[in-house]
């Protein structure tokens, strides 16, 4: 089971991107980001002829999230847990049955943080916390978990090509990164870091200033996995090519391979 995350960057944008880069890398499941558009916008159609089905969680103009799985769903579940108040979406999670039993995926757009001085900062972190509150309880089930998504957390010094300019960044600073190994700490497994430490692994380069041409990149795209999801991991990968496409997000598809049967 080939398992993807995107942050596409406004689906109906990169719907074209989007469609040619699941004939190409023929993922079973994908968790996509910032689809920027409430549920009825949302291209439904053309992912069922490309042989999805899918789950949306969205919002006007900003945030949302959805996911694209070849197999149907046994559950979907929107909305992280822990606040009724909040009405941004962020948080998508669906259940879906393979030979040896149940997958269960939770697609997340975690909260920016920026500017940190500002009640956006506080709300990144109480995220984290209800995320953290959620996963725990889920890891319970004792079953293959994979919690993928945008995280906007720069876990080590070596997932950016220049951590100092990141230094005061809500992405980058020490209690995010705390909050960040709280969660692996409950017993998940980064995927992409289970398979490699090599340096120079991003998966988002900034629109601005030639990030892309010099390869300023950050790695905050991560597929984190339950015991039982890391035992069955065989290969991770970084569709690094796709950003060089027209009309490209900012961020590229990560994916991991599972030895679950689809």
């Amino acid at each position: 089971m080939r398992i993807a995350t995107w942050n596409v960057n406004s689906v109906r944008l990169r719907l074209d991107n989007t469609l040619a880069w699941l004939k190409e890398r023929q993922p079973d499941i994908v968790c996509l980001q910032e689809i920027k558009c409430q549920d009825e916008q949302f291209p439904r159609e053309a992912f069922e002829a490309a042989g999805y089905n899918v789950a949306v969680h969205g919002q006007k103009g900003f945030n949302g999230v959805a996911v694209l799985s070849r197999l149907p769903f046994d559950e979907v579940t929107t909305g992280l847990p822990g606040d009724d108040e909040d009405v941004q979406s962020r948080f998508i999670e669906v259940v879906v049955s393979a030979p040896e039993g149940a997958v269960r995926v939770c697609g997340i757009y975690l909260p920016n943080g920026n500017p940190v001085g500002t009640e956006k900062y506080p709300y990144k972190l109480g995220w984290m916390a209800r995320l953290k509150d959620h996963v725990a309880a889920r890891l319970t089930l004792e079953e293959p978990l994979v919690v993928c998504g945008d995280y906007n957390v720069i876990p080590e010094a070596e997932d950016a090509a220049n951590p100092q300019a990141w230094v005061n960044d809500a992405l980058f600073l020490p209690q995010t990164r705390a909050a960040f190994r709280e969660l692996l700490n409950l017993g998940l497994t980064n995927a992409l870091r289970a398979s490699t430490d090599e340096a120079g692994l991003y998966s988002f380069w900034d629109y601005q200033a030639g990030a892309w041409q010099r390869n300023n990149g950050i790695l905050i795209d991560h597929l984190l996995l339950s015991p039982q999801a890391a035992d069955r991991l065989k290969a991770v990968g970084i569709d690094k090519h796709v950003r060089g496409w027209e009309k490209p997000s900012d961020h590229v598809p990560v994916w991991a391979d599972l030895a679950v049967g689809v």
